[in-house]
């Protein structure tokens, strides 16, 4: 049945795709589509349980370990519930149900794949048909969010093909995932390998120096797309630094490495983030931040050797990616209409990014704890959480004065406005019913470990407020390549003068400079001679 189930994971999304290509079928297929993710959200939670799944003789492997099962399960979940409310009192479109239905066998393959070029298929899936979600439109921001991302998009697939080919150079028994990861400790291109696997899925997941196409992207995207997007999209990320990083192999070095790289994106996501003034580029530099928290959780885990460091970011990723989507939908869902319910729920949400009690984030800081258990890590670990109540109490009150996205009212299906109490209620508390030992977390220790640090961040975001801090331009690093870049363009033209007037030289002129050259050279060559060596 594990296997069926399986297989259908790929084979559902791509039976509906297939029928967008037959005109009478297209319309249905469309509207349908939240079907397809069905065999994923199944497959995904029976193998939770249990070992690995394992499907092969198909030209491809297949592999379901628990934390892929834990990130496809709430991935599918997701796609299920925006692909249902997106077509329900819209005419489908063929061009976007297209780039749709081709991300989402991208983003549910990568937790499914099991070998180096059916993930790397797979992966590039997640990435460039989304590009056609958003990107096809006149207006300027877009179209430049558009050439951003995919520009991104495609350095991290010829960063990520590199590391395959290097992973595949060093196994030569086979080309499965379980194979070449086996094989890594030992391999030559071992140094080469992970600095490849951490720049090309650090680039997924807006890890710095390659964070700004996230804020450019997730402002440009309608409310849907940046909810599947940041959720279920970036995870592709997650998963591949599951997948690649040898865990269970002690490189101390390496991991302190990512580890510092991520705890420096955690706070450079939050401390731009702050500076901020629209929702959705609020929401993607908390999404920077908190991807830069799994990086520094999975670090630590490579430098002691932890392989459950494993199930614990899946953790900890799959509640992000619940309540990332939330509160995308809480954009437009609350532009218009603010009842003191829903800001209540609304801040509930957002606060369980930071570890808010009783919410799914408290029990994901617990996930944590392991790495995070004593010295700097825990300091650092600590630190973040109070930076992230107070990004996310400054979005709160970003949304609280009514500076929501543009046209996000209006680009929020009206469908999925309405299922917003059961999406946030859902993103608060679907981890409950997966998490290894909830009950440790109701414990006092516990509850004051995690009310405190969201506490202090409220309390200083609130004085925050009152300071005029200049904003940073959304995209951060984006903005400074692209004034780099025109700074460039400017020496043009006078590269171009520069060969005019070499053109104009009269061949004699060209001779001379020949002679003295030759001459020159003869007189070094004489000089040469008569040095001895010593």
């Amino acid at each position: 049945m594990k296997d069926v189930l399986l297989v259908a994971t790929l084979a559902a999304p791509l039976a509906f795709l297939a029928a967008c290509f037959v005109r009478a079928w297209r319309p249905r297929a469309l509207g349908l589509q939240f079907l397809a993710p069905a065999p994923g959200l199944a497959a995904g939670l029976l193998g939770l349980s249990g070992t690995p799944v394992s499907v092969s003789g198909l030209g491809f492997a297949l592999r379901l370990d628990p934390p892929g099962a834990l990130l496809l399960s709430f991935s599918a979940l997701l796609w299920i519930v925006a692909s249902a409310a997106l077509w329900r009192e819209k005419a489908p479109d063929a061009r976007f149900g297209v780039c749709w239905l081709l991300t989402m066998i991208g983003s549910l393959g990568v937790f499914v794949a099991g070998d180096l070029v059916s993930f790397y298929l797979l992966y590039a899936l997640v990435s460039l048909p989304a590009y056609g979600l958003f990107a096809f439109s006149d207006d300027p921001e877009k179209k430049r969010a558009g050439a951003v991302y995919l520009a991104f998009a495609l350095a991290g697939e010829a960063v990520l093909l590199a590391a395959f080919a290097l992973l595949a150079a060093g196994a030569p028994q086979g080309v499965g995932i379980a194979e070449v990861m086996a094989a890594l400790p030992a391999s030559p291109y071992r140094g080469a390998v992970l600095v490849l696997v951490v720049a090309g899925f650090g680039m997924k997941m807006g890890l710095v120096p390659f964070n700004g196409w996230m804020p450019l992207n997730y402002r440009a995207a309608p409310i849907p797309v940046a909810a599947v997007l940041s959720g279920a999209g970036v995870k592709a990320g997650v998963i591949g630094l599951l997948r690649f990083l040898p865990l269970g192999a002690s490189m101390a070095e390496a991991g302190e490495a990512l580890a510092i790289l991520g705890f420096v994106t955690a706070f450079y996501g939050l401390a731009v983030g702050l500076t901020q003034r629209e929702s959705k580029s609020i929401l993607a530099y908390s999404s920077i931040s908190q991807m830069g928290v799994i990086a520094a959780a999975l670090g630590l885990g490579l430098a002691a050797a932890d392989s459950g460091a494993a199930g614990d970011m899946a953790f900890y990723a799959a509640n992000h990616l619940l309540v990332k989507a939330a509160l995308f939908v809480t954009i437009g869902a609350l532009a218009a209409r603010q009842p003191l319910w829903a800001l209540a729920l609304a801040g509930a949400l957002a606060l369980s990014l930071a570890g808010l009690p009783l919410t799914g984030g408290a029990l994901a800081k617990l996930a944590s704890k392991a790495q995070f258990d004593a010295g700097w890590p825990k300091n650092l670990a600590t630190l973040s959480s109070i930076g992230s109540a107070m990004l996310m109490t400054h979005f709160f009150t970003r949304l609280v004065s009514g500076d929501a996205a543009k046209d996000a009212a209006t680009e929020t299906p009206a469908a999925l406005a309405r299922l917003w109490p059961a999406v946030a209620l859902g993103a608060l508390l679907l981890p409950w019913l997966f998490a290894d030992n909830p009950g440790e977390a109701l414990k006092l220790d516990a509850l004051w470990d995690g009310l405190w640090p969201v506490a202090t961040g409220v309390a200083l975001a609130l004085v925050w407020r009152r300071l005029s801090v200049p904003q940073i331009p959304a995209g951060d690093s984006i903005v400074l390549y692209e004034r780099g870049f025109a700074r460039l363009m400017a020496l043009g033209p006078a590269f171009e003068r520069a060969d005019a007037n070499l053109r104009q030289w009269p061949a004699a002129g060209v001779s001379l400079l020949l002679i003295v050259l030759a001459l020159l050279a003869a007189g070094l060559e004489q000089a040469a001679e008569k040095v001895p060596f010593r």
